[in-house]
């Protein structure tokens, strides 16, 4: 990658050792700012109250508990009022989270600098650094802005922060300034970033972006503007509610003007309206949504997956790609020793034992760790060290024996090592096909080798070495992780790798667990515009890897796909993943190591950092779907007959059916039912196949069929049922009694034909649904306080056999959910 440059900005600096003087300063800062990297987001509440007051949802539950607070029930105005609480709640939680974020970014970055100014090293405020600034970074040390190193030895930089991959890049100095033009192109191996840390060497950095202008400012503007859109689900029930609460009050102020002049008087018409508002308000869909929500997010806690928002828990069950990290979620994220392949009559433990000779403990190089994890030095003292610079690419150790006998230990590049001995020819060439093999195959290998030393006078000893062997480490893939993969793909879920390693360690590991075509398809992040350009939705289709990958490259990978249709989540560790975790439909954060600004922006956090948890948390996402589908399918079942007959009969001129006390009997089953009985977990190992419908529903059309074939069947058996049972003597409470009897029945047996009785619970519900019904209608003085009779068994024979029928209809949603799945 090749970072822009505007050359005015450093014009006459880039191959100066003096700094810039404090006028200079001044009047650059004037010019170009202050470097203030983060911006502190806007701290009003009234912007999270006025945010707040835009949600639909939170003005339908405010309004149906005032509304039940002045018709008198004030249990139904408490539920409501709580529910709401949640919502509030969120909006307050996502400011916060947008200041804990900040504060989060800003732990990364450089309080302080350390800059030549006026010919002398000073320390300043990081903010007040300005683009011309040159800036010693020790050891250490974050640098403080966007730059190029000028000057320092044995550069190795962390920018896991910008590029998600936890092994150190090398960095050397820009030898010669870049050409004259207004604008040059300068190469990565020179360039340092904001927010990122040098582990080795000190180094000089030209700054060249302070602010907002340095990658890191860019991410961290992304995160404060983050994307909260509703999702499919919000919205469909959003209109279904808004659609019956019209539709309520319509019939509410109809039925009040048709009893009034049918001349039953104002009480009568009063009381018929109260009643059908109270049975015809549609509080229970959000209450079950947010209920749902919270059971989803609390199993997939039990499945290592931390939600921090609910809705995540909708979104995740409807993912069609998952754009995954490679390092640290489809691999371990550690170097570990894969081969040893010492020379003839060189035992592996020799092999190791002079690699980690040449290794240093105090060093932060992962390679160092490994190599000191794989072997021991034994004892011997170090009395000269050769670091491992860029242009030697190799470290070589002069050490003193117990013995008293001086020996160099060399370890490095292979061709640099092979240079170092006395090899022929063609064993040389032998040892460097092997080393192409094992690059080839995504590893990491270093050559070893050993000298005996007569005398040593200080100078490095860099020939007559023995070839000792060559050690590659690789970063092993995760166990399970391909069966993951293959489980998802299976499904129809699209898997594409995101990574900041090389092309050839990206297309080894994607094939190694199965990822996409054989062999995948792999374009390195600087040609994903282009790609995306001459390819086309073909080839975006096609695309299994994105190689050498920057923060906004991995964005526009989002944002292409979807643009195509897909519904993307999209995992990540780092700050650099913040606008991709934001960008995407579901952001996942690895909970083990990822950073803190990461954790804070996605929508759920993975304990365990496992691509295979994300594919359970794919299943549950898409068992709660099923779940809310046949829970509102019960409500809209039940709901609508006890609606249409609350207003049909007092409408068709007879006396009011339901009275508010059996309101509040069908709520107490009707609330239960829709909450608890629907709680199927989803089965391991087994994820259905994904629909990518272009404007998914919440309800197929042959499924709203069924729907509504169910409802009108039980509208129908309750009028009949009423007016058969009023007969010419009109007798109110026994046609009340039976039309009760009649919908609560029904209500049994279309949750058992729901759920086919698969769940104790549910088995409990319809228990104790018909046990109601027969308690409190067969015993005489209960019955009378309700305005009810008890039933001879004829009637009983009828509400049964009336309810099973309406249980059969309501058995085939289901059956045809499981032939579409299959």
């Amino acid at each position: 990658m090749r970072h822009p440059v505007a050359t005015s900005r450093i014009e006459g600096l880039l191959d100066s050792t003096r700094g810039l003087t404090a006028e200079q300063a001044k009047a650059r800062q004037a010019r170009y700012g202050r470097n203030d990297i983060i911006e502190a987001p806007p701290s009003a509440w009234f912007d999270v109250l006025r945010d707040t007051a835009r949600d639909p949802m939170l003005w339908f539950l405010a309004a149906t508990a005032l509304l039940f607070a002045l018709l008198g029930n004030f249990r139904e105005a408490a539920v409501l009022g709580v529910a709401s609480l949640p919502i509030m709640g969120m909006d307050a939680f996502l400011h916060r989270r947008t200041r804990a974020t900040t504060r989060a970014l800003s732990g990364r970055l450089a309080s302080r600098a350390r800059v030549i100014r006026d010919g002398a090293a000073t320390d300043v405020p990081a903010t007040e650094l300005v683009p011309g600034d040159l800036v010693i970074v020790p050891e250490g040390w974050p640098a403080p802005a966007d730059g190029i190193f000028v000057a320092g030895s044995n550069l190795q930089v962390d920018e896991s922060a910008l590029t998600g991959e936890s092994l150190p890049v090398r960095k050397q100095p820009l030898a010669a300034p870049p050409a004259r033009a207004a604008e040059a192109l300068v190469d990565d191996r020179h360039w340092g970033s904001a927010g990122t840390r040098l582990l080795t060497g000190e180094g000089r950095l030209r700054v060249v972006h302070t602010g907002g202008e340095t990658a890191y400012g860019q991410i961290i503007r992304s995160a404060q503007q983050g994307r909260h859109d509703r999702t499919p689900l919000q919205r469909a029930i959003g209109s279904l509610v808004a659609v019956l609460i019209v539709a309520s009050a319509s019939m509410c102020l109809v039925l009040a003007g048709v009893r009034y002049a049918q001349g039953h008087g104002a009480i009568d018409a009063f009381l018929s309206a109260v009643t059908l508002a109270v049975a015809a308000l549609p509080e229970e869909f959000p209450v079950v949504l947010t209920f749902f929500l919270a059971v989803g997010v609390f199993r997939l806690g039990q499945r290592k997956a931390l939600v921090r928002r609910a809705v995540a828990v909708e979104n995740i069950g409807r993912v069609t790609c998952i754009c995954s990290d490679k390092t640290g979620t489809l691999t371990e994220g550690r170097l570990r020793l894969a081969h040893v392949l010492p020379v003839g009559g060189v035992t592996p433990d020799c092999l190791a034992r002079v690699a980690a000779a040449a290794s240093r403990g105090e060093s932060a190089d992962p390679l160092d760790i490994a190599l000191l994890e794989a072997g021991t030095a034994g004892a011997c003292e170090r009395i000269g060290t050769f670091p491992f610079t860029e242009d030697r690419r190799r470290e070589v150790a002069v050490l003193r024996l117990p013995s008293g006998d001086l020996v160099a230990a060399a370890k490095g590049a292979p061709e640099v090592i092979l240079a170092m001995t006395g090899l022929a020819g063609s064993e040389r060439a032998s040892w460097l096909a092997k080393t192409e093999a094992l690059a080839a195959a995504g590893h990491k290998i270093i050559a070893c080798a050993e000298r005996s030393l007569v005398e040593w006078g200080g100078a490095e000893p860099d020939c007559g070495y023995a070839f000792l062997g060559l050690m590659a480490f690789e970063d092993p893939v995760r166990a399970g992780v391909a069966d993951a993969v293959a489980e998802a793909q299976a499904a129809g879920i699209r898997v594409v790798m995101v990574t900041g390693d090389h092309r050839a360690t990206a297309a080894t590991i994607a094939a190694e667990i199965g990822i996409g075509a054989h062999p995948p398809v792999v374009v390195e992040g600087t040609d994903l515009e282009r790609y995306l350009t001459d390819e086309g939705a073909a080839g975006l289709a096609r695309l299994d890897v994105v190689a050498r990958a920057y923060p906004p490259q991995k964005l526009d990978l989002v944002r292409a796909l979807r643009r195509s249709g897909e519904l993307v989540a999209v995992t990540g560790d780092g700050v650099n993943d913040v606008p991709a975790l934001q960008g995407a439909d579901v952001g996942i954060a690895m909970g083990e190591r990822g950073t803190q600004t990461a954790r804070e922006v996605a929508s759920i956090v993975l304990f365990d950092d496992n691509f295979r948890t994300i594919v359970h948390a794919v299943a549950e996402g898409r068992q709660l779907f099923r779940n809310l589908r046949l829970s509102f399918a019960y409500l809209l079942m039940i709901h609508a007959p006890l609606v249409a007959t609350a207003a049909l009969i007092p409408l068709l001129g007879y006396p009011l059916l339901y009275l508010p006390v059996h309101i509040v009997w069908l709520e107490l089953i009707i609330h239960p039912t829709a909450l608890l009985v629907f709680q199927q977990t989803a089965v391991p190992g087994r994820l259905d196949a994904v629909g990518r419908d272009a404007a998914p529903g919440f309800f197929a059309w042959r499924e709203w069929s069924i729907i509504a074939a169910v409802a009108t069947v039980v509208t129908i058996v309750i009028l009949w049922a009423y007016v058969r049972s009023l007969g010419a003597l009109g007798d109110v409470e026994h046609a009340r009694t039976m039309a009760l009897v009649a919908l609560i029945v029904a209500s049994a047996t279309i949750t058992a034909g729901l759920t086919r009785m698969a769940s104790a619970m549910a088995a409990l519900v319809v228990a104790l649904t018909v046990g109601s019904a027969v308690l409190l209608v067969q015993m005489p003085t209960v019955a009378a306080l309700l305005h009810l009779k008890p039933l001879h068994a004829d009637d009983w024979l009828v509400a049964v056999s009336s309810g099973v029928v309406t249980g059969m209809f309501a058995a085939l949603l289901p059956a045809r959910r499981r032939r579409a799945s299959a």
